[in-house]
């Protein structure tokens, strides 16, 4: 259960992220307060999923899939570079937040 909600935090990790674009700064009110939403929605399931897992890796894997997902929306919401270098890290990103899913044991609360 801690790895699902740590993937909805990544999840919402990357809305916040997106958000900050549509918000213009803060200056857009309800893009703003969907960001605001997204980034205590994402802190507050983040904050329960280190309760079971290590907080090293469990902030990693919430950071990965918040990166990821920003960069790969980023290429087709903001038509940022789809170069195959940047896909390529981003692949890596990937192979280190699964390695790490695999690699990590829950801990008894």
């Amino acid at each position: 259960m801690p790895w699902i909600v740590l993937f909805i935090a990544g999840l919402f990790e990357i809305a916040w992220a997106v958000g900050l674009k549509y918000s213009d700064g803060f200056s857009k009110l309800w893009p703003s307060v969907f960001t605001v939403a997204s980034m205590i929605i994402s802190m507050a399931l983040l904050a329960y999923s280190v309760k079971h897992l290590p907080v090293g890796t469990a902030y990693a894997v919430w950071t990965g899939i918040g990166a990821v997902g920003t960069a790969i929306l980023g290429m087709f919401l903001f038509n940022e570079s789809k170069e195959f270098v940047r896909i390529f890290f981003i692949f890596l990103i990937i192979v280190g937040i699964v390695g790490l899913k695999l690699f990590t044991a829950e801990q008894a609360s």
